[in-house]
This record gives structure tokens, sequence and C-alpha cells, in this order.
């Protein structure tokens, strides 16, 4: 018995530009898109799993605007990754430009304006993510856009051919190990991130290797509800007023990351199929919560949902 048939990717043919166009639009975010030529084909294959989308687009030669008028349509702030499969494309962002080959991958924020360039038939695989979800302050990954990141070395030979495969396998992201695999990509693309974060900024930034040693410090003792920045300041051999000093430098507070941190792993916990017989007051205590009340509302605060409500959900829908 393998259980329930997986469900299918959604899939998107466009006969023509005009299709695509709309297609585009409602697959990602808003965006302006301008064809390359008169015969116009293009077809995207997508799935998704906790607010995680991965889809496969294959088209032919155009151009895709992010403009100010559309960033200010919506709220919700996302990144994109773009893996390149076949052909080339050209992407610009923060005065930066990539241009990008197969293999190549390369982060741009859909809450800053962005153009992306097809003089080719191509196929690249596009992930979609809420900011929030990855492990690094937003002011740092903002370094990062529009930079070309090769997969055929380093980190990015192990986190590009994971890519392929999720992309080849999208059914898999609806299937109950959706949810796993989702985190799995974001955690890499961090890892990829931070790891070129560490090679570019390294020499340049004398806070950098401090600021990547605390957050990896804040990470492995979530657990501990005595995790103030006293004691962090403390183990790292600065003062206080530091360690505030170099949060507020890069857009945050040190406890408003560790309340962050400490939210996500929670959240992660309530979807995952392997947690859900356990009581969320324990899946809070994990991770630092010792209130149950106040992890209740701080929870809905960032969420939307009471972390009860996101559990009845997710039961009712395992169950229908």
């Amino acid at each position: 018995m393998r259980g329930d048939p997986v469900p299918a990717p959604t899939t998107l043919i466009a006969r023509d530009f005009t299709e695509f166009r709309t297609a585009v639009s409602q697959s990602f975010v808003p965006l302006h898109v301008t064809a390359g030529g008169d015969a116009f084909r293009g077809r995207i294959r997508s799935s998704a799993a906790d607010e995680v989308q991965v889809s496969e687009v294959t088209a032919s030669p155009h151009v895709v605007e992010r403009t100010p008028e559309l960033i200010a349509r919506g709220e919700r702030r996302y990144y994109k990754l773009s893996l390149i499969l076949a052909g080339t494309g050209l992407l610009v962002q923060d005065d930066r430009q990539a241009v990008l080959r197969p293999g190549d991958v390369a982060l741009y924020d859909t809450h800053r304006p962005y153009s992306l360039v097809f003089e080719e038939d191509f196929r690249t695989l596009v992930v979609m993510f809420p900011q929030r979800l990855i492990d690094l302050p937003a002011d740092l990954v903002g370094r990062l856009t529009a930079v070309r990141m090769s997969g055929k070395e380093g980190v990015g030979n192990v986190v590009v051919p994971f890519l392929a495969q999720l992309g080849g396998n999208l059914e898999q992201l609806a299937g109950p190990a959706g949810a796993r695999l989702a985190h799995s990509a974001v955690d890499l693309l961090s890892t990829l991130v931070a790891t070129e974060l560490d090679l570019a900024h390294a020499n340049a930034d004398p806070h950098h290797e401090l600021m990547r040693r605390i957050r990896a410090h804040i990470d492995a003792n979530l657990h501990a509800p005595d995790l103030t920045p006293a004691r962090i300041a403390a183990e790292h051999f600065i003062s206080t007023r530091h360690l505030h000093g170099l949060f507020q430098e890069q857009g945050t507070t040190v406890s408003g990351w560790i309340r962050a941190r400490r939210l996500e792993h929670c959240r992660r916990d309530l979807l995952d199929p392997v947690h859900a017989a356990r009581p969320v007051a324990a899946i809070a205590a994990r991770w630092g919560f010792v209130d149950a009340a106040h992890f209740s509302r701080v929870f809905k605060t960032a969420f939307g949902r009471a972390p009860s409500e996101l559990r009845r959900e997710l039961t009712a829908a395992r169950s229908a």
C-alpha cells in the first residue's frame, strides 16, 4: 500500500503571449511582461508547500519587470531565486546585474524593482518564499541580490542539484513530505547565501564574522529560556550595548531576532506530521516559550492564527 495518490503540480500552458503574461502574474507576483518576438510559447509548472513555491518556467524570449507601481499593490515580501536550466538570462536589481547561464542561480527581492531579460528560449526553476523564512537579516541578504552564484562549485554544487531534483519532482511538494522538502530547500538557500556573504565580506566588514557567530549561537540555544542579550554578549566577550548596536545596524533587535527565530521553529513543528501528537505547549517550550498564553498571543500576531487554530486546520486538511 502506498497511500493516496500525490496531487499533480499545476501546469499552465500559454497558447499565446497574452495568456502567458496573465499566467506569470497569477503564478508569482504582479509583473509587467513584454514579448521578445511574434511567435510565443510558454509553460509554467508549479507546486507549493508552506508558502514555498517552486516553479519551472519554459518560454520564448521576453522581458519581465517589477515596477514601483506594482510593488505598491501588495504588502507581502518575498525572495525569489532563479536557477537557469537552459538558455541564458539577465537579472537586474539594486544597480547590479547578473548574466545567468545553466547551473547559475541568483536571488532577488520582490519588494524592490527588478528586471529579467531573456533573449533566447530558456528554462528556469524559480523558488519563491516569504522573506521571514530565511535565517539572515534582510540588510545582509540585500547585499547579494542580482549577484551570480555558481552551482558548479563550493556549496552551490550541493544546493543546485537538490533544487534541480525538486523541480523534476514537483508533485512531492504536495505530498506528506512537502513541508519538510520546502524547509530543506529554503535552509539550503540560506546556507548558500550565507556562504557567499562570508566570502564577500569576511575581510571588508569586521563585524560580519562576529555577527555570524552570534546568529549561530542564538540558533543553537533557542531552547534556553534565559537566552538574553546580556548572556549572548557575555558569551562573545562584548558589551550588551555593542550587541544591540550590531543588530541595529542590520535593521532589527536582539530580542526581536530571537523571538522571530523561535516562532519560525514552532511554526515548522506545528506543520510537521511527525509532531502531530505533541501538545502545542510542549512545542512552545521546546523552543524557549515558557508561558503558553504569551506564546499563543505572539504566534497569532506573527502569523495571523493562533497555534491551536493552525493545528486544527492541518488536522482537518489531512483527514479530508
